[in-house]
Order: structure tokens, then C-alpha cells, then sequence
């Protein structure tokens, strides 16, 4: 990946939003997930398009017909696709997921595990999981920040996103994807990844609870001061 260059005005901006937001909705945050990192893939690739909580249902479903990852990649598709009904296209995702189950499998000789993780930077940790199909720049950040492996990459979700487009962080044309990089190099290179993690956590917060898709509240955003989308309302 090319070094995203760093605007310190823009950085400061970034810094200054995350301080308001941290002392609106308390950082740190608590880690909302304990799952290995390979458990944090799969959950993370049922979350594609689908909302948390029906994500969850295919996931706690999905571990609960299958004793082993071993016995998912092996299982009928059908029958995996029947387990993951709740997410959103579970005719794609279930081939998809057995598919990463298998390279997952040949690249650990059968040890099912991606603790290996760990001992990589964190670059090249990200360029191992989205060489896999299906992997993005979200769900390598999702898998090495989210799961116990607790490391320092900035996911970036729909809210998030449309809270740093409002903000000025980032261009209105910005797609998601690309985004992750331009945020992420937002953030002082000292931080840790609890501070990464809880960034990551309070833009996603304000965007679920102030700065909606539809009539924002901006009347009581604690960020309306350095936010040209609001006060151009």
C-alpha cells in the first residue's frame, strides 16, 4: 500500500473530533468481541450487507450445527447455507466461506488457526487476509482490531464513513474502501490500538445516534463546531 500523506491541519481536526466524541460516549471502550481470528473472519464476512444482529443469528447458528471449521468446509453447501439464513445472501456467502475455510486449512496445514497473525506487521498481516476472496480493507481492520488479537487497524463501517464524509475528513466522492487508509493515516502514528479501536467506536456511535442518514441531529452534535455539513444546514 502507498503511504497516505499526512494534512497536519487535518490531523489536528481528526484529533480534536475524537477527544469530543471519546468524552461524549466514553473511551475507552470495551472490546465488544472475544473470538479467535479466525472465528473473527467468518463472522466478519457474514456481516457483509447485513445488520448486527442478523449477522450474529447466522453466526451463533453457523458454530452451533458445526463442531469444527474443518466440518464447515466439508459440509454440503446447502447445508451451511441453512445455517447462515439470517444474514443477507447466504447463497453467496456459504460457498464463499467454504472456500476461505479451504485456503485457511492448506495454509495452516490443517491447524485452523490465524494466531499467526500476531507475529506480522500489521501491513502485512492485512495483504495475508485480503489475498483471501471475499477479503476487503474492512474485514482484514475487522479481523486484526475486533478479534483477540487486539491490533492496531482502523475499520471503518457505513456510519463511520458518512460521519468523517460530513466532517471534512475525508472527500464526499470517497468510497469506503479507499477510505480506510486515508483515516487511518488521520491518527497519530503513538496511538494504540485501543485508541485506534475506540476511534473506529465513537464515529460509528455518533452515526447511529446523532449524525443519522436521514435529518441528522445536529442541534445537539458535540462536533457541530468543526462539521461544514452542519452548519451549512
Amino acid at each position: 500500500m502507498v503511504s497516505q500523506p499526512i494534512n497536519l491541519d487535518l490531523q489536528q481536526k481528526a484529533i480534536a473530533i475524537h477527544d469530543r466524541l471519546c468524552a461524549e460516549y466514553g473511551c475507552p471502550i470495551p472490546y465488544f468481541h472475544t473470538l479467535d481470528p479466525l472465528s473473527e473472519l467468518i463472522s466478519s464476512l457474514l456481516s457483509h450487507r447485513t445488520k448486527n444482529r442478523d449477522s450474529g443469528r447466522a453466526f451463533k447458528q453457523l458454530v452451533a450445527q458445526f463442531p469444527t471449521w474443518a466440518a464447515v468446509r466439508d459440509a454440503p453447501t446447502a447445508a451451511v447455507e441453512a445455517a447462515i439464513a439470517p444474514c443477507t445472501w447466504p447463497e453467496q456467502k456459504a460457498p464463499r466461506i467454504q472456500q476461505v475455510l479451504q485456503l485457511v486449512g492448506e495454509a495452516t496445514n490443517g491447524e485452523w488457526s490465524l494466531d499467526f497473525l500476531q507475529d506480522m506487521p500489521t501491513r502485512q498481516a492485512r495483504d495475508w487476509l485480503e489475498a483471501l476472496p471475499g477479503v476487503g480493507p474492512k474485514t482484514s481492520a475487522a479481523v486484526l482490531c475486533f478479534s483477540q488479537l487486539r491490533g492496531r487497524a482502523l475499520p471503518v463501517d457505513s456510519h463511520h464513513h458518512r460521519v468523517a464524509q460530513r466532517l471534512g475528513l475525508i472527500a464526499k466522492t470517497m468510497a469506503v474502501g479507499p477510505s480506510h487508509a486515508r483515516l487511518e493515516a488521520l491518527l497519530p502514528e503513538e496511538w494504540n490500538a485501543q485508541q485506534v479501536y475506540d476511534n473506529h467506536e465513537v464515529m460509528m456511535l455518533h452515526g447511529q445516534r446523532c449524525c443519522f442518514y436521514q435529518k441528522p441531529a445536529c442541534d445537539r452534535c458535540v462536533v457541530l463546531s468543526l462539521c461544514p455539513y452542519g452548519q451549512a444546514r
